[in-house]
């Protein structure tokens, strides 16, 4: 983490700031559970002095755009008080399409905007910041940002079907990917579903997340959400734990999605396991997915550990059970992926050094993962 911090300007500070938005929230939460763990207020200090480069860079229009300041269109104090809530730009190197431009799905990786999935880990990342400080600001700019993206990401299609895009431009205004992500209402709605927890105290309505949270359980029934992609399972390991940790402290009851969620992992981890990526050298591989993985496997360890402990609504399901039974079969692969990527000659990669900030946060993270992965 001292490594991310002097590469991308965060410590020492320097002008040229390197802000994007996925890395940061993992690097936030990293940094909480090392201050946690050491009670070092230096790492409390690295998460806060993140969370402002972030607004400020994030929250703001790009230096090649020729419109300026805050991207939710606020003046400069309101958006100091609000700076979340026009969203936050994903971070990319290459500026946003233009609504009638063309479209080049290659092109359109490298090009900035706004994506779903990585508003939900800086909500998380804020929520953790409340938690950890007991400043409620940062959960109140989670759950402004959190009413934001649902309003402007979802719509519904001709079947009058609530949907929701993939990508959306910078200030909001018209989507630059129309298709959904597999996993983007379920990322939604554990994550609201994990800022409603902290709204029980506060009787200001404008922070009740029930709308949204009804929207997005709609977009989530019925849904298979299997997939042979690593990070993507590791994501929905993550995800089974916070929905336990929720049912758990009786904050959350879905019918039948914790099995789900499980039922999906599995299908997917025996996918990956027949896979022989593993197998691969380091030229042929991406570490920070390898990573999400191996992170979503110590979740798995946690959620183990919850039950064992007398999580009575969830030993009663039998179902979910036999499901971590056989899914913890597959811990290993977690020290494997560590193990690779720790080799110094791997990390010299050109593969690894291309994606240097998200690799080396994400093997943070699966090092010491408390930090994420608690709520």
């Amino acid at each position: 983490m001292s490594e991310f911090a002097e590469m991308t300007g965060l410590s020492p500070v320097s002008e040229m700031q390197r802000r994007y938005l996925w890395t940061d929230a993992f690097a936030v939460c990293n940094f909480l559970g090392l201050y946690q763990e050491t009670n070092d207020e230096t790492f409390k200090s690295l998460s806060l002095l993140l969370l402002d480069q972030v607004h400020d860079v994030l929250g703001r229009h790009r230096a090649d755009d020729q419109r300026k300041g805050w991207i939710s269109g606020l003046h400069q104090r309101e958006g100091e008080l609000h700076p979340t809530i026009g969203g936050l730009r994903i971070g990319k190197e290459l500026n946003e399409r233009a609504p009638y431009d063309p479209i080049d799905d290659r092109l359109e990786w490298d090009r900035d905007g706004q994506y779903y999935h990585y508003l939900t880990k800086w909500m998380h990342a804020l929520n953790r910041l409340t938690s950890v400080t007991g400043n409620s600001a940062y959960w109140r700019w989670a759950v402004e940002l959190a009413k934001t993206a649902c309003a402007k990401f979802t719509y519904h299609d001709a079947q009058n079907r609530k949907r929701m895009y993939w990508k959306m431009s910078i200030d909001l205004s018209y989507p630059l990917v129309t298709s959904m992500g597999h996993h983007d209402p379920l990322d939604g709605l554990i994550t609201c579903s994990e800022l409603q927890a902290g709204f029980a105290g506060n009787s200001d309505g404008l922070f009740d997340l029930t709308v949204e949270i009804d929207g997005l359980a709609g977009m989530c029934r019925g849904k298979d959400w299997t997939t042979d992609d690593p990070l993507g399972i590791g994501g929905l390991l993550s995800d089974a734990l916070r929905v336990a940790q929720l049912m758990d402290k009786e904050r959350f009851s879905p019918d039948g999605l914790l099995g789900g969620i499980l039922k999906a992992c599995l299908t997917g981890l025996d996918a990956f396991s027949r896979s022989g990526l593993l197998n691969a050298p380091a030229s042929y591989r991406l570490a920070f997915r390898e990573l999400g993985l191996s992170i979503g496997l110590h979740a798995l360890e946690k959620l183990e550990g919850l039950i064992a402990r007398g999580a009575e609504v969830l030993r009663k399901d039998q179902a979910v059970g036999r499901l971590i039974e056989s899914l913890v079969k597959h811990l290993a692969v977690a020290e494997t992926i560590e193990g690779f990527w720790l080799q110094p000659v791997n990390r010299r990669a050109p593969i690894f050094m291309e994606h240097r900030d998200i690799n080396t946060v994400m093997l943070a993270t699966s090092l010491a993962p408390d930090g994420f992965l608690m709520l």
